[in-house]
């Protein structure tokens, strides 16, 4: 019984729930709604926390205003860093709400706020900034990543410490690990240790699970030691207020099969595809039977936006669409965002682009279509959808998601992943509102007043 006693100290030291490395906000505009109020006072006073609210929340309002907060009580520089395609989003926003920030390409801050993108970090001097905000951090998410390596030692010395995103471990729960390590939390391996078990050994593991799964006796712990450290949110009902101008349209998701007659190497009669060797060659050689599919189901709608994997079927489709546009891996920065803007504008029909090119941060409420290429990514889907499945979106958003036979698995892991996402908002959310509730308890004791007949 002391044992087991004394492993709960254990996990209870880990929660690290009493840290507070902030400040009272200086600054609260009143263009931010109630819950973004909420949200800037709590990411303030913890100093170092992740903001995990979903896509239309308004994660480039709150980034702004903290870095004004922080700018204004250390009179030094705030450095935000972005996804190339979000960069001039936070220029837009800063104009529109007054908040002086200024976008720097060469690593040298040109004022109190700045805002670039993951690939320059590197040539910015860490020593220079008091804040540092990650917008769309799950960039982060892979603990060999090259990126979540320059952003550890980026942040290493800065005193405040903030990390966004709407999908914040979409693969598997683990990731969680790289957020923490970045805030200066447990670092992913500790985490591991603490929270998880390896099912490597196990006698019957499935390829579409997580090699980490968390430790039965460790469940609510884990969740009570992530919400410590951060806050998510679906819609401001999530954080007790009301959901008023944040109702979601419907959405319509429809699998279209593509028969796909492509004879693999080898083979004299068509067969499905099952190795990922085998799945790769049958996407290469049915490129254009695919798409000229989603060609046609794309030229139905006012405007579209196709999210391929690969540059042949980028190029096929570009072709046989007409009005439509890609945005290409070798193009300059300057010719990708003048495409991003004229989609936005309404300029162009049909865009044309890879997820890890332009999934992130881009609000286009004007198109309600769009077709999604299979993948075992759930964050590259999400992030697709949500470009247009966000509020202020005013009409049902229709997703067209075309698959060959081959490709139902990748399908079937996507569903999985889904389904495990709703979890962890389910969880996160009801341990952040049983930590709220204790808190809000703990205030009133504090501040209540002893009767003096008593």
């Amino acid at each position: 019984m002391n044992i087991i006693n004394e492993y709960e100290k254990l996990l209870e030291s880990k929660r690290h729930s009493d840290y507070s490395l902030g400040f009272d906000p200086l600054f609260m505009p009143s263009f931010l709604f109630d819950y973004q109020k909420a949200l800037v006072e709590w990411a303030l006073k913890k100093g170092r926390c992740g903001i995990f609210a979903d896509c239309g929340l308004g994660k480039t309002p709150l980034a702004l205003v903290i870095a004004q907060n922080i700018a204004e009580k250390t009179n030094k520089n705030v450095l935000i860093v972005t996804p190339l395609s979000v960069t001039h989003e936070f220029l837009k926003q800063g104009k529109k709400f007054g908040i002086d920030i200024k976008r720097s390409k060469d690593g040298k801050s040109k004022g109190k706020i700045t805002v670039t993108n993951y690939e320059k970090l590197h040539m910015f001097d860490p020593s220079e900034y008091a804040g540092n905000i990650f917008d769309e951090s799950s960039i982060i998410k892979n603990p060999l990543n090259k990126t979540k390596y320059t952003v550890s030692r980026f942040t290493s010395k800065t005193p405040y410490r903030f990390l966004m995103t709407a999908t914040a471990a979409p693969n598997d729960y683990p990731e969680f690990g790289n957020s923490s390590e970045v805030l200066g939390n447990l670092d992913y391996n500790e985490m591991l240790s603490t929270f998880f078990r390896d099912t490597s050994n196990d006698k019957n593991p499935q390829w579409s699970e997580s090699k980490y799964v968390l430790k039965n006796h460790a469940v609510n712990n884990f969740w009570k030691w992530v919400t410590s450290w951060a806050r998510a949110l679906r819609k401001p009902s999530d954080l007790g207020f009301s959901d008023e101008g944040f109702i979601l349209p419907d959405m319509e998701m429809n699998l279209i099969e593509v028969k796909s007659k492509v004879l693999l190497d080898g083979y004299i009669f068509y067969k499905p595809a099952k190795t990922n060797d085998e799945q790769r060659e049958e996407k290469k050689k049915s490129v254009e039977s695919r798409s000229e599919i989603i060609a046609e189901v794309m030229s139905k709608h006012e405007f579209s936006v196709a999210w391929p994997h690969f540059d042949s079927e980028a190029d096929y489709l570009e072709k046989i669409l007409p009005e439509s546009k890609q945005v290409s891996g070798k193009m300059s920065d300057d010719q990708k965002e003048e495409i991003y803007d004229a989609f936005s504008d309404k300029k162009l029909k049909y865009l044309i682009i890879k997820p890890k090119i332009g999934a992130f941060g881009l609000n286009w409420q004007h198109c309600n279509h769009t077709v999604i290429y299979p993948t075992h990514s759930y964050e590259q889907a999400y992030q697709g959808i949500k470009r247009f499945h966000r509020y202020g979106q005013t009409r049902k958003v229709q997703v067209d998601i075309p698959y060959t036979e081959s490709e139902m698995p990748i399908i079937k892991n996507f569903q999985r992943k889904v389904q495990q996402a709703d979890v962890m908002f389910e969880k996160m959310i009801k341990f952040m509102n049983d930590s709220l509730t204790l808190q809000k308890a703990d205030r009133i004791k504090k501040e209540m007043v002893i009767p003096e007949w008593i």
